[in-house]
């Protein structure tokens, strides 16, 4: 198979002169400030939030236009240079992980608000906007953009787009996907690219939906015409506690078995209540074993007609407690401490590794005492929470990043909770991504024929493999030589990455 995830660029046997080579070449496109080669200049963009892995990229390069994204994009294909786009660097799955041979290309400084045109209900922003200075730009209008990543306050929709991330409201509002309307780009060559229209439709293939999600595989977004949405005259929460981790996650079956669809539906477990709660005191439950936070929005009348609607469910499926917001500021605390879940991980573990598998709603406790078991199994511990209501699990694995023994031990760990989720029915990935983190759960999903059915793909936008290479997409002898681990009772862990 011709793997386009190889860059087919010439031997260069001496790293410091294919450095000289680049940073001359970049020299010419772009002023000296806006290129960084240097050890020092280099080492803060040598991982995304997955921090376990780091390389160094051989140049950064920050473009300040449009222009001189493209003519960087022309200057490395010429010179057959693999490029990664990077926005804030907020990714977990190492999407945005440098190419040691590579370039960076740091798209911070496109951070403009380009237009909101609240007659059409729409923005157009450029890729380094911040996903929550779009409702900032936005409410004035009574508008916002409804897709809300716990990293809200720092990650870009140029991010957002490359891993079609989610939310806490996704369940009714959607991903990105379903919030997007235009996307405007470069290809590797430095050809002008646009998926999608300004209509909620364009003619042809619906490449948008391809190219949103393809974590910098096939294009660099530069510019996206999102869609905004009314802002509820009135939202409340319910924050529901149970005693036994089963019963929450048959409610949450349950809730949407009644035909209720809540603008948000969270679960946490007990860890993780608890390292919120010492966090921000949001109020949580700490004797509980899960809780449930149950969201609706709309009018007054429908908010209070859903609220008592989903409490009966709740009550009937075995709530120990159930607490409603009184007011903005008490939901607001409630939403406090699942916004807050990856950062208080971070208080109680020198490191963590936040995982990122879906699985049916109704194996939503089966998943949770396997985790249990896992626990015993790895002697790590794990702390849980879900996007409940589409079935997005993020299990956040706590270990020790200076000590080689638990990060092997936590890599096999979260192989296990992913290959757990697909023998559920699940995926490995909801909306962090496959970068570099899971290409060997990949494997266990994906057959040979379909991975090169997703190589084709690449092989359009992309024939040399140029953007963003090794990652995404396993080739057929890492996926053949994972499986040799599996057959000795092993994995596969994370150092067996291709490197070009």
């Amino acid at each position: 198979m011709n793997d386009p995830a190889t860059p087919t660029s010439q031997p260069v046997p001496d790293k410091a002169q294919r450095q000289a080579q680049i940073v001359q070449a970049l020299s010419t496109v772009l002023p000296g400030h806006a290129i960084l080669y240097t050890p020092e200049d280099t080492v803060p963009y040598e991982c995304d939030g997955l921090t376990a892995y780091r390389e160094r990229p051989l140049v950064v390069a920050l473009p300040e236009s449009y222009e001189q994204v493209q003519a960087v994009l022309r200057t490395c294909h010429a010179l057959q240079v693999p490029v990664v786009a990077r926005g804030a660097g907020t990714g977990l799955s190492g999407g945005a992980m440098p190419h040691r041979l590579g370039v960076t290309l740091s798209l911070a400084k496109f951070n403009q608000i380009l237009k909101v045109d609240p007659a059409s209900r729409t923005a157009v922003v450029q890729c380094g906007v911040r996903n929550l200075a779009i409702s900032e730009a936005a409410a004035p209008h009574g508008l916002y953009y409804a897709p809300d990543p716990s990293s809200q306050i720092a990650c870009t929709i140029g991010g957002n787009v490359a891993e079609n991330s989610g939310g806490v409201h996704c369940l009714k509002y959607g991903l990105t996907v379903h919030n997007v309307l235009k996307v405007k780009g470069f290809t590797i060559t430095g050809e002008p690219v646009e998926f999608g229209a300004d209509a909620l439709d364009a003619p042809g293939y619906d490449l948008l939906a391809l190219v949103i999600g393809s974590e910098g595989m096939l294009a660099v977004t530069t510019e996206v015409t999102v869609k905004l949405v009314p802002r509820p005259q009135l939202a409340r929460c319910i924050m529901a506690s149970f005693d036994d981790v089963r019963k929450a996650g048959d409610a949450v079956a349950a809730v949407i078995a009644a035909g209720i669809i809540p603008a948000g539906l969270e679960m946490m477990d007990k860890p993780m209540t608890a390292a919120v709660e010492d966090f921000v005191h949001a109020g949580y439950d700490l004797s509980a074993e899960a809780i449930l936070l149950c969201e609706s929005d709309g009018t007054p009348e429908e908010v209070e007609e859903e609220i008592g609607r989903m409490s009966a469910v709740l009550r009937e499926a075995g709530a120990t407690a159930i607490a409603v917001s009184r007011d903005e500021a008490e939901r607001m605390r409630f939403w406090s401490g699942r916004k807050n879940a990856f950062p208080a991980s971070g208080r109680i573990s020198p490191d963590y590794m936040c995982m990122d598998s879906t699985i049916p709603r109704k194996r939503l406790a089966d998943i949770l005492l396997a985790i249990q078991d896992m626990e015993k199994k790895y002697g790590l511990r794990c702390a849980n929470v879900f996007h409940a209501g589409d079935g997005n699990l993020h299990p956040l694995i706590l270990f020790d990043a200076n000590d080689p023994d638990q990060l092997q031990r936590c890599e096999l760990f979260g192989a296990d909770i992913l290959e757990t989720s697909v023998a559920m029915g699940g995926t490995v990935t909801g909306e962090h991504g496959v970068g570099v983190e899971k290409l060997n759960s990949m494997c266990v999903q994906f057959s040979a024929a379909e991975n090169e059915q997703m190589f084709g793909v690449k092989r359009a936008f992309d024939p040399q493999g140029l953007l963003n290479p090794g990652k995404v997409i396993p080739t057929l002898n890492r996926c053949a030589e994972y499986g040799k681990m599996l057959v000795r009772g092993g994995r596969l862990a994370f150092p067996g990455i291709e490197r070009f």
